[in-house]
């Protein structure tokens, strides 16, 4: 973590521990009766803790634990909050969950979040260009305009780095980058000719800018797909008591859904779950975060170390 990074962490840390108030100051997240679980919002999210509440209330009930809610302003809050034994319970995305890892903090996977029920807990990334481009494959992206999302994007930077690598194309000096700031920035940006080319998560492309008008089908062409990344995990802190992150697992991982929620009585409706209204969640372990470790490995990108 270079200098600025550090400061924005502490800063961000500090505004997450002032906001969790005197329980969770008073040492681990709060009394032995309260768990605080943290979130932080996505593009998609009106209301966060209203995302979430099916899923508070059933860990509540499983437990027999008050939870506490705290949104974040970031990851790296999340990440420093967990590492102080602020957390007990947090969403992450899925590369700040391995970068926390690897720094040390402590806690574990335990669940993903999935989009439909029976699908894999996970997405891909799209490289896109228009189809009047000329460019037919990542091989073409060599001295192009091409859109990413964040630096610390998972799917909008880092496996759209490794591919143009496996590819043959230096994604620094081999094209001119730009950083738009969010999927749907980058997708457009493609279809307005901004950038020759770009990288934006499936679903941002296959269905929500369309179904927001912002995008017609057909519009872009989508060149390559990265392997599939995993989804947003949820980490359970080490320092939990195990025989209570036995009962948050299997809470998360068997009963946190869409449907499992309805039979309980703890959402009606469709139900959605989540700040992407999937679903829900399902059981998974560290190890299924596998894939962004290897695609570190190819990248050596300064935002793994």
């Amino acid at each position: 973590m270079n200098k600025i990074h550090r400061m924005l962490a502490l800063t961000a840390c500090a505004a997450l521990l002032s906001a969790c108030g005197p329980s969770a100051a008073d040492g681990g997240s709060g009394s032995d009766d309260e768990l605080v679980f943290a979130a932080i919002p996505s593009e998609e999210s009106q209301s966060l803790r209203q995302d979430y509440q099916p899923v508070i209330d059933l860990i509540a009930a499983e437990t027999g634990k008050k939870v506490v809610f705290q949104q974040a302003t970031d990851y790296a809050a999340v990440i420093e909050g967990q590492r102080a034994g602020k957390i007990d319970i947090a969403k992450y995305g899925p590369f700040s969950y391995v970068l926390a890892r690897s720094k040390g903090v402590p806690a574990t996977a335990v669940a993903a979040q999935v989009a439909e029920k029976g699908v894999e807990p996970g997405y891909r990334s799209y490289a896109i260009t228009r189809p009047d481009s000329g460019i037919t494959d990542l091989a073409g992206f060599r001295d192009k305009q091409v859109c990413f999302v964040d630096p610390t994007s998972t799917s909008g930077h880092l496996y759209p780095k490794a591919g143009l690598l496996q590819a043959g194309v230096d994604p620094e000096q081999g094209t001119r980058p730009v950083f738009s700031g969010g999927h749907d920035a980058a997708a457009l940006a493609v279809a307005h000719g901004d950038c020759d080319a770009g990288f934006a998560y499936d679903t941002m492309v296959d269905r929500q800018l369309i179904e927001k008008g912002q995008l017609k089908p057909g519009e872009l062409r989508v060149l390559w797909r990265s392997p599939v990344i995993p989804s947003d995990p949820v980490a359970l802190s080490d320092d939990l008591d195990p025989a209570l992150r036995e009962k948050i697992t299997r809470a998360l991982g068997e009963q946190a859904n869409s449907d499992r929620l309805r039979e309980r009585g703890l959402c009606a409706g469709e139900c959605p779950i989540g700040d992407q209204n999937g679903w829900g969640f399902t059981g998974v372990d560290d190890s299924f975060y596998d894939g962004i470790r290897d695609v570190c490995r190819t990248t050596r990108d300064e935002q793994c170390s």
